[in-house]
């Protein structure tokens, strides 16, 4: 089936991995270090919830301005746009982050879709929400991202899952992706084989 979207994970995927997510945890104090930050987040009372909130936005803005692109990120979302496929952010993170990556680096998102949109990713509510926005069914879509939350979001919602291999954790991710790739570069043959 014939592509028609791409769905980008932000932070590790679009940019360098820069966030350290061991120290967030440490600096708002959580006791359980294995629990996502949001999902954590759920469980804690409102002082505390507006207090982590703060202290998140804070490291997630420094992460933003600072940011540096993945190798090839610039040129992948240029051939993408000129195949006339349209291009989304699906990020855990917040649409005025994605918005000052794309302001910072001349990129072009078609649609930011934030933890404030809905449900957060592994729940396929994000790339459902994406492809109803296009007007695409999820097979049409191909979801980008280099954490095991992306891949599931993706298979959650019937679309193609592909693992950017940039961690340690990888190759246990990678057992749930249709496909995996080092450098984003290697969409653009995964999208052209299935664009015949």
């Amino acid at each position: 089936m014939k592509f028609k979207a791409v769905i980008f994970d932000l932070d590790g995927t679009i940019t360098k991995p820069t966030l350290d997510f061991d120290a967030i945890k440490h600096e708002i104090g959580m006791k359980d270090m294995s629990m996502p930050l949001l999902e954590a987040m759920d469980k804690m009372s409102e002082f505390e919830r507006i207090r982590a909130e703060e202290i998140i936005l804070r490291h997630e803005s420094l992460a933003a301005n600072n940011s540096t692109l993945n190798d090839n990120a610039a040129e992948t979302l240029e051939a993408i746009s000129a195949r006339g496929l349209k291009i989304g952010i699906l990020t855990r993170n917040i649409a005025k982050h994605a918005e000052i990556v794309a302001q910072k680096h001349n990129l072009k998102f078609d649609l930011i879709v934030d933890r404030f949109t809905g449900p957060v990713k592994p729940d396929p509510f994000g790339v459902l929400h994406i492809c109803r926005h296009f007007g695409i069914i999820p097979a049409q879509a191909v979801v980008v991202g280099d954490y095991l939350f992306d891949i599931l979001s993706a298979k959650s919602a019937g679309s193609v899952a592909i693992l950017l291999k940039n961690n340690e954790d990888s190759d246990e991710f990678a057992k749930h992706a249709d496909y995996t790739i080092d450098n984003l570069s290697l969409l653009l043959p995964i999208i052209d084989k299935n664009g015949d």
